[in-house]
């Protein structure tokens, strides 16, 4: 069974910095795509960051400049480091990667469980 375990999410006061860890674990074959999504209370879900197998990334506009997604292969692990923290960065930021296992050979979108990112003073 895949799984992907986030960490690092908190409390941290604006303009700060948070570093989000999200690792695949399991029988898998290849991961293509990972990336970041949040959900804030009362809105849809949205895309944070995303990082392909190619090394291609891409982010919303509201985080450019002050976001940066990363990966290590090797430990089929992304990152979200994130400076410059806002008020309006809080929600539950989930994981999110395209992953064929060894056991289906076929490719399957997994989602994290989330962790929590509050930004108050």
């Amino acid at each position: 069974q895949v799984q992907l375990v986030e960490s690092g999410g908190g409390l941290v006061q604006p303009g700060g910095s948070l570093r989000l860890s999200c690792t695949a674990s399991g029988r898998i074959f290849s991961i293509n795509d990972m990336g970041w999504y949040r959900q804030a209370p009362g809105k849809q879900r949205e895309l944070v960051a995303t990082f392909t197998r190619g090394g291609s990334t891409n982010y919303a506009d509201s985080v450019k400049g002050r976001f940066t997604i990363s990966r290590d292969n090797a430990k089929n692990t992304v990152y979200l480091q994130m400076n410059s923290l806002k008020p309006e960065d809080t929600a539950v930021y989930y994981c999110n990667a395209d992953i064929v296992s060894g056991s289906r050979l076929i490719v399957d979108n997994y989602w994290g469980q989330g962790t929590q990112v509050t930004v108050s003073s």
